[in-house]
């Protein structure tokens, strides 16, 4: 793929993914910076998301650069992720009681994880914090380059320091990457993208500007393939309350919530 920037226009963000050549929809998109945000900086993120730098908000999506961090702007919304929000699901005996964490509890004294569809990585957090060493992938750039400033962010938060220590994240497709990590996985987490919701009003700001930029998922065989071939302990896969199972693979077990519940797999 030819990345062209020309700073006098403002391109459409039009990416084609060669695995079942899934297609983004378009949105104009554009990097801003703000103050105290220097040249190098922005110009070093536009060339490696292609995504091109510009004086004005964009007429879509905007990604904003400040002092304060990396935000996504757009459609009358702002989102910009912060672990320290996480705090109050993690500290006071509190995290404990997180369904995930139970889900995932093992024996093994430094367990290991691999969360193949990273997000802006709060379930990541939640296991980190539970000790285990996380593996993260995330497959598009942009909302690694969100994770990726969050977690920068969260390292200058003495409590968060040592959890997010442990998070490592890749950008790519974890379908292709996954074997790449050095270790055993006694967990694999899958969190694909859930298909948009007919009404924007029952999701968060969060996921109203990022499926915008994401697709669920296409490849649901091949991301559980790819998950089983590196024996796991278990699979963990969040889904909406409601849908069907992930690429029709009944689970062993399954614990709900209000509004998800998790399979598992146990291999």
């Amino acid at each position: 793929m030819l990345i062209i920037i020309d700073f006098s226009v403002i391109y459409v963000y039009n990416i084609s993914y060669k695995r079942g050549e899934m297609m983004k929809d378009s949105c104009n998109l554009v990097i801003v910076a703000g103050e105290g945000v220097s040249d190098e900086e922005a110009l070093a993120l536009s060339e490696h998301i292609g995504v091109p730098l510009s004086d004005t908000m964009g007429e879509g999506l905007t990604l904003l650069m400040e002092k304060s961090g990396l935000s996504l702007v757009g459609y009358g919304l702002r989102y910009q992720g912060d672990f320290k929000e996480m705090l109050r699901r993690i500290m006071g005996g509190r995290l404990r009681h997180e369904m995930l964490v139970k889900i995932a509890k093992t024996k093994t004294e430094h367990p290991i994880a691999i969360d193949a569809a990273a997000g802006m990585g709060e379930d990541a957090l939640l296991l980190a914090a539970a000790g285990y060493t996380v593996y993260l992938f995330e497959r598009d750039a942009i909302v690694a380059a969100l994770l990726r400033d969050t977690m920068r962010r969260a390292e200058q938060i003495p409590e968060l320091t040592q959890i997010v220590s442990r998070m490592h994240l890749t950008e790519g497709d974890s379908i292709e990457l996954m074997s790449s990590v050095p270790e055993q996985p006694e967990l694999i987490y899958l969190d694909p993208m859930f298909p948009a919701r007919r009404k924007s009003g029952l999701i968060n700001k969060k996921l109203q500007l990022i499926q915008k930029l994401e697709q669920p998922c296409a490849q649901e065989e091949d991301l559980l393939r790819a998950a089983a071939a590196m024996h796991p302990e278990k699979i963990v896969i969040k889904r909406p309350l409601h849908s069907p199972f992930l690429a029709d693979k009944k689970p062993g077990y399954t614990v709900k919530g209000k509004a998800i519940r998790y399979d598992v797999i146990v291999l």
